[in-house]
C-alpha cells in the first residue's frame, strides 16, 4: 500500500512531484500517454471490419464512426502501460474489447427501440432491427477471433466471462423494467453486468499481458469495476441533466422510456402515495401522450430536486469513484497512475 503524500509538507515524500491532471484533462493526458497504440488499435479494427458483405463494414462502420471516446480500450491500454508492459498484446485485445462493447451498443440500440445515439441516428433506425443484430453477432464472432489468436486461456476466461455477463445483465435489466420496486441494489447488480463487466475485464487484461501478481491483476479489476459503476451512474444523473443536451441527447430519455434508474429509484424510496401513483403512471404503465409528456417530465423533476434524488445519485457516484481511485493504492505514484485517477474523476465530473 503506498502512503498518501502531504502535499502540504514540502518535505514529505513526492510533495515536489507536478500535480495530477485536471479531470477534464485528464482524458488528453491519456490520449497522448498511449496514442501511437490507439492508432494501431483503430487500424486493427479497420482491417477486422472487412467482410466481402457490404453491409457488415457498411454498418459497423457507422457506429464506430459515430464518436464516442474508446475508453474501454483506452483503459487496456493505459493498465498495460502501468504495468510496464512492452509487448504487443495489449494492441490487438484492446480492439477485442471494443468490437465487444460494439457489439453490445448495437444489440442494446435494438432491445431499447433506440433511434438516437450521441444524436446520430442508430444503425438499427438506418438499416433496421435484423441488420443491426447479425451485425452484431459478426462483430461478437471477431471479438472471440482476436481472442483466440492471443491463445491465453487466462484472457479468453476473462473476455468470455465478461460477454456473458453482460448478456444476464441485458436480461435482468429487461425483467425489470418499469418497475417501480426496483431497489438500488437490483439497479447497481445490473449496472455492474452491463457496464461495469468491461471495465474490469478492460482493466485487468493490461495487467495480465504484463503477467503481474495476481494482487495488481485484482487491483486494476477492481479499479475498472468501479471506476464503471460511477461511470454509468453519472450517464444515468446526465438523463435528468441541464447538460444532456451538450452530449447529443433530449433531457428525459430515460423517463420516456420507462427506465429506472438511480435518481428516480432515490425519488421513489421517499415518495408519498400520490407520487408513488404518478411514478407508476409514467414508468410502469406509459400513460402519457405526446401532449402531456412535457408536463410529465416537468412534474418527475420537481420530485426529483424535492427528494435531492440528484444530489444523492452524485454522491453515490463519488462513492464508487473514491473506490475505484483507493484501488490504485498498491501501485507506485507517478504519472500514469495520475492519469488513470484522473480517468475517475472525469467520468463523474462530466455529468456537472
Amino acid at each position: 500500500m503506498v502512503t498518501a503524500v502531504n502535499a502540504s509538507n514540502p518535505d514529505s515524500p513526492g510533495a515536489n512531484r507536478a500535480a495530477p491532471p485536471s479531470a477534464k484533462a485528464a482524458l488528453d493526458a491519456l490520449l497522448d500517454l498511449v496514442g501511437e497504440d490507439l492508432t494501431r488499435v483503430n487500424q486493427t479494427i479497420v482491417d477486422r471490419m472487412h467482410s466481402p458483405i457490404a453491409l457488415i463494414p457498411q454498418l459497423a462502420g457507422h457506429l464506430v464512426a459515430a464518436g464516442g471516446k474508446r475508453l474501454r480500450p483506452l483503459l487496456t491500454l493505459g493498465s498495460a502501460k502501468l504495468c510496464n508492459y512492452a509487448g504487443d498484446r495489449h494492441i490487438t485485445l484492446a480492439a477485442c474489447i471494443e468490437f465487444l462493447h460494439t457489439a453490445t451498443l448495437l444489440h442494446d440500440d435494438v432491445v431499447d427501440e433506440s433511434s438516437k445515439r450521441r444524436g446520430r441516428d442508430t444503425a438499427n433506425a438506418v438499416w433496421g432491427n435484423k441488420p443491426s443484430v447479425l451485425v452484431g453477432d459478426f462483430l461478437f464472432s471477431r471479438s472471440f477471433e482476436l481472442m483466440v489468436e492471443d491463445g491465453s486461456l487466462e484472457v479468453m476466461a476473462i473476455l468470455s466471462r465478461a460477454s456473458g455477463v453482460i448478456s444476464e445483465g441485458e436480461i435482468h435489466q429487461l425483467l425489470t423494467a418499469n418497475n417501480i420496486e426496483t431497489t438500488e441494489q437490483a439497479y447497481i447488480e445490473v449496472v455492474g453486468a452491463k457496464t461495469a463487466a468491461l471495465f474490469a475485464a478492460s482493466t485487468r487484461i493490461g495487467a495480465v499481458v504484463a503477467d503481474r501478481p495476481t494482487a495488481e491483476k485484482d487491483a486494476l479489476e477492481a479499479y475498472g469495476r468501479n471506476l464503471g459503476i460511477a461511470f454509468q451512474i453519472a450517464d444515468d444523473f446526465l438523463d435528468y441533466s441541464a447538460r444532456e443536451a451538450e452530449l447529443g441527447k433530449a433531457i428525459g430519455d430515460d423517463f420516456r422510456d420507462g427506465k429506472l434508474t438511480l435518481p428516480v429509484i432515490h425519488a421513489i424510496a421517499r415518495a408519498d402515495a400520490d407520487e408513488r401513483a404518478f411514478w407508476a403512471r409514467c414508468l410502469e404503465e406509459q400513460d402519457f401522450s405526446d401532449e402531456d409528456a412535457e408536463a410529465d417530465l416537468a412534474q418527475a423533476m420537481a420530485l426529483l430536486h424535492k427528494h435531492g434524488a440528484l444530489d444523492e445519485t452524485v454522491r453515490r457516484a463519488h462513492d464508487y469513484a473514491e473506490a475505484a481511485r483507493r484501488a490504485l493504492d498498491i501501485f507506485p505514484d507517478g504519472p500514469i497512475k495520475d492519469i488513470l485517477v484522473g480517468i475517475v474523476d472525469f467520468s463523474v465530473e462530466r455529468a456537472y
